[in-house]
């Protein structure tokens, strides 16, 4: 089941396009990423989602519905910038918000929402008192609240200590392993990588790079700057039939380097070592990392 397609979704204000006529499909059980740098138009991606905003083209269907109105108790959504009631405390607003989408929880289960986001202990203090962070953490328990089936996070760890945002990402996982679909961004490169099963990039309003973060990196890894620690240097013959694969080869005593454009490039060369007596200890590849592919897509 497709938990979120988007198809032609675009939004353009004037002539300027936040959003350029993207395509997305999201399946039921994944835990995605969706980067970009500020101004990308990931906000507004996510606030079109969700109907905050209407798309100047395309449609979006969420758990199979057109009509997010018919799954709004299924669907559980953290904005960019939550508004709280400084006069309310954490358990009324989350008492509140149930109630406006149909459920009215009971104090005991607003407090599980809460404990859930490390909040339980500032359940009874007015939010007026609370620092961002803490405004965080209570609209992620706002989010959560239903046990909705799809998650909705904007940046959902800016902002909260590194005590807090290890717990968040670790609520999101047991979220996703018992079957809750997450949708989310971060400017936490560190977090999507660790966290995510899919990810995509946007720039200046289009998807520029999608898939898991092993296809990505491929996508952005013309060659691999490879080393070997051998058990003995090669001799002379030897080195000319590694070079014919290889092409420019640097050699230090019992070390090799050089360049591989795929993994059966690198099995050649250890194939070829290991049927002529030379023991390979130890390989080393520098693929990119997600912060590279960031910079640079």
């Amino acid at each position: 089941m497709t938990a979120i397609s988007a198809s032609n979704l675009t939004k353009a204000y004037g002539s300027t396009l936040a959003v350029d006529s993207v395509n997305l499909r999201v399946e039921k059980g994944e835990l995605y990423g969706f980067l970009g740098r500020n101004g990308a138009g990931k906000s507004t991606f996510i606030n079109m989602l969700t109907g905050i905003i209407r798309p100047t083209e395309g449609k979006v269907s969420l758990l199979g519905s057109e009509n997010s109105d018919m799954i709004l108790s299924q669907i559980g959504v953290l904005p960019d910038y939550s508004t709280f009631y400084n006069s309310m405390t954490a358990v009324q607003h989350i008492y509140y918000f149930s109630s406006l989408q149909g459920v009215k929880l009971s104090k005991k289960e607003c407090l599980a929402s809460l404990e859930k986001v490390g909040m339980v202990q500032h359940a009874n203090v007015k939010v007026g008192k609370y620092s961002f962070g803490m405004k965080k953490k209570l609209g992620i328990a706002q989010a959560i609240m239903n046990n909705p089936d799809l998650l909705i996070l904007d940046e959902p760890t800016s902002g909260v200590d590194a005590e807090s945002a290890i717990q968040i990402q670790h609520l999101l996982l047991h979220l996703n392993k018992i079957g809750t679909t997450i949708f989310m961004t971060s400017h936490n490169l560190g977090e999507v990588e660790k966290i995510c099963t899919r990810l995509a990039i946007m720039k200046d309003g289009l998807i520029v790079n999608e898939g898991t973060l092993t296809e990505i990196k491929e996508k952005y890894t013309e060659s691999l700057e490879v080393s070997m620690e051998l058990s003995d240097a090669p001799d002379s013959h030897l080195l000319v039939r590694i070079k014919e694969i290889t092409g420019p080869l640097y050699i230090t005593g019992a070390n090799l380097k050089f360049k591989a454009v795929d993994d059966e490039m690198i099995h050649g060369i250890v194939r070829l070592l290991v049927n002529n007596g030379i023991g390979v200890h130890r390989i080393s590849a520098n693929q990119p990392d997600l912060e590279d592919i960031f910079l640079n897509g």
